[in-house]
C-alpha cells in the first residue's frame, strides 16, 4: 500500500467545533471522509467522550469506510512531584484502550511542558519513568507509543531520540511532527535525519513567521521568532522533501494532517489534505 493511501486527518484539525461543543466524533469522521477523502482519522484523548462516542464512532466509521489509525493523548511528564506524573499515566492507559478498542496500532504521546524551573536534564528522569511504565502497557496491547516533538520543553530532534533510546523498548517510537522543529529552531529536513529510524507516526503541520503584532493564533519559538499555523504546503516547510524521504526510506504508517492555521478550519483542512495527497501522487 503506497503512501497516497495512508492519509490520516486528525481531530485537532476542527478542535474549535469541539471546543464550542457543536461536532462529535462521528461528525468528523463524516467530514473526513466526505469532504477531504482520507483514509483514517485520528481521535484525540481530550474530545473523547466515554458516554457516548463507541456506538457512534463505531457506526460513523462503518458507514464511511474509515479507520482509526491514532489516538492522541496529551501527558505532561515534566512535572516536579511524582504522585503528579503518576496521575498523567491513567490518561495514557486510557487512550491504549481506546485505540485497541477500535483497530488503532498507534497512540501519540508527549514528554511535557517547559515551566520554570525545571530544565529538560532536571525533568528528564521523570519522562523516561513515566514512559518505560506505559510502554510495557501498550506493549500488551500490541499498541505502539509514538512520542511527538511536542512543546518547547523536549521538542528537538536530539532531545525525542535520547527518550526514544534510553525507554529502549519496542513499543515506543516517534511521532515525528513535521512543523513543531521550526518552533525549536530546528530545520525539519536535518530534524528528518536525526529521526528517520526512529519513526513510527507522522504530523504534517506547516508554519510561516509573521511579525509581532499579527493578528491572528501565533506560536513563539525559543528564538523569540513568532509563527503563525496555515494550510499544509503553504509555508515554510519543504513538504514535498520530508515526504519523498520518508518514502524513500521504505514508511508504511500514517501520514496525518494536522491542520493549526488561521484559516477557517474546515476549509483550511480540505486544502491541507488535497496538498497533501497531490505531493504524495508525485512521488
Amino acid at each position: 500500500m503506497g503512501l497516497t493511501n495512508r492519509t490520516c486527518l486528525s481531530v485537532w484539525s476542527r478542535h474549535k467545533y469541539f471546543y464550542d461543543k457543536t461536532w462529535t466524533n462521528a461528525d468528523f469522521i463524516r467530514f473526513a471522509a466526505r469532504e477531504t477523502g482520507v483514509n483514517a482519522v485520528e481521535l484525540l484523548h481530550r474530545f473523547w467522550n466515554p458516554e457516548t462516542d463507541i456506538p457512534q464512532i463505531e457506526k460513523a466509521l462503518q458507514q464511511e469506510g474509515l479507520e482509526v489509525a491514532c489516538v492522541g493523548a496529551s501527558n505532561n511528564f515534566a512535572l516536579p512531584d511524582a504522585a503528579e506524573r503518576d496521575s498523567q499515566l491513567q490518561q495514557i492507559i486510557d487512550s491504549v484502550n481506546i485505540a485497541d478498542r477500535f483497530g488503532a496500532q498507534v497512540v501519540r504521546v508527549f514528554s511535557g511542558n517547559l515551566q520554570e524551573g525545571l530544565s529538560f536534564e532536571q525533568g528528564r528522569d521523570g519522562i523516561l519513568e513515566g514512559l518505560k511504565k506505559v510502554a510495557e502497557y501498550a506493549g500488551k496491547k500490541n499498541v505502539v507509543l509514538c512520542l511527538e516533538n511536542h512543546g518547547l520543553f523536549a521538542g528537538k530532534a536530539g532531545q525525542v531520540a535520547s527518550i526514544i533510546r534510553e525507554v529502549d523498548s519496542p513499543s515506543l517510537r516517534s511521532t515525528f511532527d513535521m512543523g513543531n522543529f521550526l518552533l525549536v529552531d530546528e530545520n525539519p529536513n536535518e530534524a528528518m535525519e536525526q529521526s528517520l529510524p526512529l519513526i513510527g507516526h507522522v504530523h504534517c503541520k506547516d508554519f510561516v513567521q509573521v511579525e509581532e503584532g499579527f493578528q491572528g493564533d501565533t506560536y513563539t519559538a525559543l528564538s523569540g521568532s513568532v509563527y503563525t499555523g496555515t494550510v499544509i504546503g503553504e509555508g515554510s516547510v519543504d513538504l514535498p522533501h520530508l515526504l519523498g524521504r520518508l518514502h524513500e526510506n521504505g514508511y508504511g504508517g500514517w501520514i496525518t494532517v494536522e491542520f493549526e492555521g488561521s484559516e477557517e478550519q474546515k476549509l483550511g483542512s480540505i486544502r491541507s489534505v488535497a496538498n497533501l495527497k497531490r505531493i504524495l501522487e508525485k512521488l
